[in-house]
């Protein structure tokens, strides 16, 4: 019993299940409608025989000789002209009896002869008062469907009536006949939707790769675990486009809301690179983008529907650390030549003082020590800030290495008030790197930097030369919390038509270093500037060449607040 029970156990398969279901529900319906059809036949036949028996008395009672021989005949005969006539009628119909009585109720012809002249066997009452009686009933024949009809004589009196009886056995075999036509058209319908049913039931098969309802079950509870599992931002598209799952990360990294789920990605995103990466406007792997002040790398991958599934992840730690790295290896590489310069410097000095010139070598040895500490005192005196004056130090030795002058503007004046340093020092160094690099090889190579704030106070004098003044007015407070950065080089400068194209993730004019892609510096300066309300702007400089203005408002704390330590 176990075995059987083993083998007639319910399929897992989703196909199967619903092949079942649906070969038993056509099963029932056709059944039930079958049912519904055939249950009013019976009825409806009966109809039809009471209809017909009562169509047959009437046909008889309308011929005038039957109440004639009732009023002239001296009585019932089984040989009489009433028998003759009404047999003669009888099986021209097919009826099964046709009898004609008296006012009595005495039968004036019956199938059976022996019949004739006595009473009938049901109530004739209803018909020999006038009226037309149609009904199933039981009679000497047995059941039968009945029609009676008075019989009225040629002044319209009612002289007798006329019985008309359908055997009931005839109506039943007649509905006997037609149920196996019903059942052939009912077992045509239920084989169409048989048919139909294995038809979709193998497109559900494809369509479930032949899983099992538990399997699908389990892969959508895995889904959502690696999903909201994993550290990776995932995005997925339908074909128009409109956001159909994302995940918690994706929802930090691009600041999504779940409630943005079924609109545009391009919509919610708005115009940039970062939509079109994800949209699929732009085409290859790993490509790079900033969105909200974070260096993602994006993938998009289609899918079988017209949609796709986008994936990215947060790089701007790992692009923070390589630009540190590109000036970590920079600063080596002005400390080896430092380490050169100083070889020859200390075999000059070694010169002068073995041939005895010694004040020549004291004055040689005051020039070299006095330039590098007046540069170091110079800003360490205009920029409070420890971290931004550190990095202005390595850069103008990177600077002097390289041939450039880096010098500060006379405006320059930058408070220890910095909320967070580390971004200024982020845009600064971006800059400055930018500007080395445009300037070296030109001549009367020179970096030009301006650190201020924008506001009317004792830490800021007004500007002597911009050439995005108007820029900066826009993002002035009266308590003196905006930070203006300006960084001017003399090299080829930017072209008008280019300058907002700078600022655009992937756009540079130099080769990309083996560990990072270029194009970033610039389009995070912008997005760290608007992150914050600001702005920057590319102009042309008074040397010539470019000249960066980045506003970050609020980088300050308010005067006469204590700053954190």
């Amino acid at each position: 019993m176990s075995a059987c029970l083993g083998r007639l156990r319910w399929p897992q398969r989703v196909f199967a299940q619903v092949l079942l279901m649906q070969l038993a529900i056509a099963t029932g319906v056709t059944a039930l409608v079958t049912g519904f059809f055939l249950a009013p036949l019976g009825d409806e036949l009966d109809e039809r025989a009471m209809d017909r028996a009562l169509a047959i008395a009437q046909t008889t009672a309308a011929r005038p000789e039957f109440a004639r021989r009732l009023a002239t005949e001296p009585g019932p005969s089984v040989h009489g002209p009433v028998q003759h006539e009404a047999e003669k009628i009888r099986k021209a119909t097919g009826a099964g009896y046709v009898v004609v009585l008296d006012t009595r109720g005495i039968r004036w012809s019956h199938p059976e002869p022996r019949r004739v002249g006595r009473h009938v066997s049901t109530d004739p009452s209803a018909a020999l008062a006038g009226h037309q009686v149609r009904h199933i009933d039981e009679g000497t024949l047995g059941r039968s469907a009945r029609g009676k009809v008075p019989l009225r004589n040629a002044q319209g009196e009612v002289v007798g009536a006329v019985s008309v009886g359908i055997a009931y056995e005839g109506v039943r075999d007649k509905f006997l006949g037609a149920v196996p036509e019903l059942l052939a058209y009912a077992g045509g319908a239920l084989a169409i939707g048989v048919v139909a049913s294995v038809l979709v039931s193998r497109r559900l098969q494809r369509q479930t790769h032949d899983l099992a309802f538990s399997d699908i079950s389990a892969l959508l509870d895995e889904r959502e675990a690696m999903l909201h599992g994993i550290r990776e931002g995932v995005v997925a598209l339908d074909a128009d486009g409109r956001i159909r799952l994302v995940n918690d990360e994706a929802q930090r990294l691009l600041e999504l809301s779940p409630q943005d789920t079924g609109r545009p990605l391009a919509e919610v995103l708005g115009p940039g690179r970062t939509a079109e990466v994800l949209c699929g406007a732009v085409a290859g792997t790993d490509l790079l983008t900033v969105s909200g002040g974070r260096v993602l790398v994006a993938n998009r991958m289609p899918t079988g529907d017209g949609g796709a599934v986008a994936t990215f992840r947060d790089r701007t730690e790992l692009e923070l650390l390589g630009r540190e790295l590109d000036g970590s290896r920079g600063l080596i590489d002005a400390l080896r030549a430092q380490d050169h310069e100083h070889a020859n410097r200390m075999h000059l000095l070694l010169g002068l003082l073995q041939l005895g010139q010694y004040e020549e070598a004291a004055a040689y040895l005051s020039e070299a020590v006095g330039v590098q500490r007046a540069t170091a005192e110079q800003i360490a005196e205009r920029v409070e800030d420890p971290l931004l004056a550190a990095l202005l130090v390595g850069k103008a030795t990177v600077a002097a290495e390289r041939g450039v002058a880096l010098r500060l503007t006379p405006v320059t004046r930058l408070p220890d008030r910095l909320v967070d340093p580390r971004e200024p020092a982020t845009v600064l160094g971006n800059l400055v790197d930018n500007a080395l690099d445009a300037a070296a090889g030109s001549a009367d190579a020179l970096v030009e930097v301006e650190l201020r704030t924008d506001a009317d106070g004792e830490d800021e004098q007004p500007p002597q030369h911009s050439h995005g003044d108007e820029a900066s007015s826009t993002h002035r407070t009266a308590q003196g919390t905006a930070v203006v950065l300006r960084v001017a080089d003399s090299g080829p400068g930017i072209p008008g038509d280019q300058r907002e194209l700078v600022f655009a993730e992937g756009w540079s004019t130099k080769d990309p270093p083996p560990h990072r892609q270029r194009g970033l510096g610039l389009a995070l300066v912008r997005r760290l500037a608007e992150r914050h309300g600001g702005s920057a702007h590319v102009g042309e400089a008074a040397c010539g060449g470019a000249e960066f203005t980045v506003v970050l408002p609020q980088a300050l704390h308010p005067r006469g607040r204590p700053v954190p330590q």
